[in-house]
């Protein structure tokens, strides 16, 4: 029997996320849907039965007969569940509000009652039928006796009628009554083979939602095993990022330093060209020294024909002496410090040389 069944009607619809106990651990939730579903109380006026459905696609996942035995059990604010003997299984209910889990059990606890009622009623209609059939067993031996008493054949008809029309009636409710046993035992064998049916696709649908649990769980395991494959891709990418920008900064920093390199080559370039400008006089100087060394030795020569003059040109040679001997030093000292610049600018250009290849 299918909920598309006329004679069942909803009652009371909601949406939750249904699972079912593991069969194997009897411990574990696995879910019965991937999404939130709808779940509905169904009654069946035929049978005076309720039942809870739910149908996710064209795969019934939910498919529990209500019974006075039942209990609904809230485990958290928005989770229920319940034990269904007959299917085997706890089904559980996850609900997006605490307010339509209270409802939800509210309905159930209604639906259990009338369930009970139902029972109880069908129950005293069964010990009604069977006190009349003992009634009408009783009756029957008692009319015979008062048949056996009176004497003549009419006061037998007189006595006799009333009583057989009784026994007749008990006996057409009582053959009415094995015609509706009957119809109803073969709709209850009608509604047994149904129900063994759709348990049957139930259990192919638990097997293939295992087989497909299966599959997901390969599926995340296969997934989860590329995410750290990707994360550890993703933490070399972040070092060799870092790597690149620790050499771009090193790389900032040498261009930086190569320019205050130039800088100072600039500098130097100009106190270099100071210092051959300063070059450029000591030839003359030198000619100047070879000209005073000439005329000292005119002099020497015209010494003695220049006596008298040497007095007075004395006091000039020693001062020329003096003078040639300061510039010598000056000279020399000159070329020192031309010299230490020269090895400097030599050694500054060999390290800036080193520098750029370096770079």
């Amino acid at each position: 029997m299918c909920c598309g069944n006329f004679r069942e009607q909803p009652i009371f619809t909601t949406r939750a996320h249904v699972f079912q106990i593991d069969p194997s651990t009897k411990k574990n939730w696995v879910p019965a849907s991937k999404q939130a579903v709808t779940v509905s109380y169904f009654y069946d006026s035929t049978r005076n039965s309720y039942r809870i459905i739910s149908v996710d696609g064209a795969k019934v996942i939910i498919n529990s007969t209500i019974t006075p035995n039942m209990t609904f059990t809230k485990t958290s604010q928005k989770f229920g569940q319940w034990a269904d003997s007959r299917a085997n299984t706890v089904f559980g209910l996850g609900f997006p509000s605490e307010q339509q889990l209270t409802k939800f059990a509210e309905k159930f606890q209604e639906v259990k009652e009338a369930a009970k009622l139902a029972r109880d009623r069908s129950q005293e209609k069964i010990e009604t039928s069977s006190n009349h059939s003992q009634e009408s067993g009783r009756e029957t031996p008692s009319s015979t006796r008062a048949s056996s008493v009176n004497g003549t054949d009419d006061e037998k008809a007189s006595h006799g009628g009333p009583a057989e029309a009784h026994l007749k009636s008990e006996n057409d409710k009582l053959k009415i009554a094995l015609a509706q046993s009957s119809s109803n035992v073969k709709k209850w064998e009608t509604e047994l083979q149904t129900l063994r049916e759709s348990n049957a696709r139930l259990t192919t649908a638990l097997q293939e939602s295992a087989a497909s649990i299966e599959h997901w769980k390969k599926q995340f395991s296969a997934c989860k095993e590329e995410n750290d494959q990707l994360r550890s891709k993703i933490e070399e990418l972040e070092e060799q990022c870092n790597e690149i920008n620790k050499e771009k900064e090193r790389n900032a920093q040498l261009s930086r330093r190569l320019q205050e390199l130039e800088t100072e080559l600039q500098d130097k370039e100009l106190e270099l060209e100071e210092l051959r400008k300063q070059g450029e006089i000591i030839p003359q100087l030198m000619s100047e020294c070879e000209s005073v060394s000439q005329q000292l030795q005119a002099a020497e020569k015209k010494n003695k024909d220049l006596e008298e003059k040497v007095r007075t040109l004395r006091t000039e040679v020693e001062e020329s002496k003096h003078r040639q001997t300061n510039l010598k030093t000056e000279l020399k000292n000159f070329l020192d410090v031309l010299d230490g610049k020269i090895d400097e600018l030599h050694d500054f250009r060999q390290g800036l040389s080193k520098l750029g290849v370096d770079n």
